[in-house]
């Protein structure tokens, strides 16, 4: 059985939802965006009425086509407002957005439980060493330093192992872990360092991906983020994050469908409401 925190994820668990809290003015879409105290905590006590199973804090962007890069000690500051606010208001697990050691640490002294690593352990080598010394729950993006070809399911699952394998060497168990294929990370080029670079075209990347979770996830379970990401804009030509809600809750709909277990979004009442249709459409008997 896996637990992501507290709660059982994966197999037959519910299908769980994951509120975005960004503390960075730089990420893509402005209205997930708070700074404030007081408006950190009515934001993570409306997610936790509206249904959220974990929060998730980043204090730092990591879309691949924007420059995001800000240091450690920013960082940190972000995310200490933010945890200490959700925490005063929220019972909710608490996840943390972040590729970088000294950062998680600070997080994991909080009280945070689970770690987010977008670039699946592979971008700070002191990274494991903190999963070591703490034991959170871990979610592990696919990412890679070197260009990726071929066949990318293949690939996915390929970079997803080998970011499981260290979180096992760091003493992480099975059951605490949950992947990511890493929808809108994959790219040609990108003005950020948070991306794996891929020759061919990133859309219909993702979208084969999205097609084929049960193929990638395997015995872990897996964790879809496209919340009015790039993705949506691109399928809808549509520029303004604001503008992508419907075309989320599709994408989001359709990753359930094909074996999503947790869903990563900015719009938790949305989310969790397509959740329950779903879940209620799958259960109904055939021949009634």
């Amino acid at each position: 059985m896996h637990r992501l925190a507290r709660v059982r994820v994966g197999g037959s668990s519910p299908i769980r939802v994951m509120g975005i809290i960004n503390t960075s003015p730089e990420s893509f879409y402005k209205k997930s965006v708070f700074t404030d105290k007081k408006m950190i905590e009515k934001t993570a006590k409306l997610m936790e009425e509206d249904g959220a199973d974990f929060i998730d804090v980043g204090g730092m962007s990591t879309a691949p086509y924007i420059k995001t890069l800000i240091s450690e000690d920013k960082e940190i500051k972000r995310i200490t407002n933010a945890i200490n606010a959700i925490q005063k208001v929220s019972k909710l697990p608490v996840s943390i957005d972040t590729c970088r050691a000294k950062v998680a640490e600070v997080a994991l002294q909080l009280g945070v439980e689970i770690v987010n690593d977008v670039s699946g352990l592979k971008y700070d080598k002191n990274m494991v060493n903190v999963l070591e010394k703490y034991g959170p729950s871990v979610v592990l993006c696919a990412f890679s330093n070197e260009p990726v070809k071929g066949n990318q399911i293949i690939q996915a699952r390929k970079l997803i192992g080998q970011s499981v394998a260290l979180a096992l060497k760091s003493g992480i168990p099975e059951s605490q872990i949950v992947v990511d294929p890493a929808i809108g990370f994959f790219r040609k080029k990108a003005q950020g360092v948070l991306f794996t670079k891929i020759n061919s075209d990133w859309l219909q990347r993702d979208m084969l991906v999205l097609k084929n979770l049960k193929h990638i996830k395997q015995e872990h379970p897996i964790l879809i983020s496209i919340s009015r990401k790039s993705f949506i804009g691109e399928l809808l030509g549509e520029t303004d994050p604001d503008k992508r809600l419907y075309g989320s809750l599709a994408a989001e709909t359709f990753a359930v469908l094909n074996g999503a277990d947790i869903i990563r979004t900015h719009n938790v009442k949305a989310t969790n409401d397509i959740v329950k249709i779903v879940k209620n459409l799958k259960s109904l008997k055939k021949g009634l």
